[in-house]
């Protein structure tokens, strides 16, 4: 016999070894289900094909969360497990926007991006940092000013994949009280090598629709 739990929240059911595979199999199942719909939403709100920045932005963070509370991933982990490395196979072309606060100046920057762009940057309250607060600008001149001008160049166009890693990264740095050097040095390798395969990222190119139409040549 085998004592099976987590299958009914009321009830702790005694199985024998035969209904217990099935009991596995219906749970792979339903994670089978629960990965197909997580992609089929990520696809449906993904900023390549819903061009409406924030909108598309919050879309995909609440699939993203929804997951990680269903499957007990963290988001990371969720990127890592259903998608190919967003850093060595960028999964759309580079169109968000992510501060290195690690290195930023803050309020003290002669070129402050908050400045030239406050729809996309503010400071944070707690470390006085620079950082983004609002995706979808990629067509903005002003913000493109600032990241330009960063005399740091600590702001960085990146995907929305390698956007959520980062900011999870930078998190905990900016969290952490103690020594955070080799965080930092990773974050800093993160980027650099999101900014050189982004500069690499080609464009999926539309097959032509075949036609179905008969044509006579003769």
């Amino acid at each position: 016999m085998v004592l099976v739990t987590g299958v009914n929240h009321k009830d702790i059911v005694r199985l024998n070894a035969h209904e217990a595979s099935k009991i596995d199999l219906l749970l792979n199942e339903k994670k089978n289900e629960l990965k197909s719909a997580f992609r089929n939403k990520v696809k449906k709100f993904h900023p390549d094909v819903r061009r409406d920045g924030d909108s598309s932005d919050k879309m995909i963070r609440r699939v993203i969360q929804a997951y990680e509370i269903l499957s007990n991933f963290t988001k990371s982990e969720i990127i890592e497990r259903e998608c190919l490395d967003p850093f060595d196979q960028p999964e759309c072309e580079a169109f968000d926007i992510f501060v290195n606060e690690t290195v930023c100046i803050g309020k003290g920057c002669p070129f402050s991006c908050v400045k030239k762009a406050p729809q996309a940057f503010t400071f944070s309250s707690l470390t006085e940092t620079a950082r983004a607060t609002s995706q979808g600008h990629d067509e903005d001149y002003q913000v493109q000013l600032a990241v330009g001008q960063c005399p740091r160049s600590c702001i960085h166009y990146v995907t929305p994949s390698q956007r959520i890693i980062l900011e999870e990264l930078l998190g905990s740095i900016m969290s952490t009280p103690y020594d955070t050097t080799a965080e930092a040095d990773l974050l800093y390798s993160l980027i650099v090598k999101a900014r050189f395969e982004n500069n690499r990222y080609q464009k999926p190119k539309k097959q032509p629709k075949a036609s179905a139409k008969h044509v006579d040549w003769f």
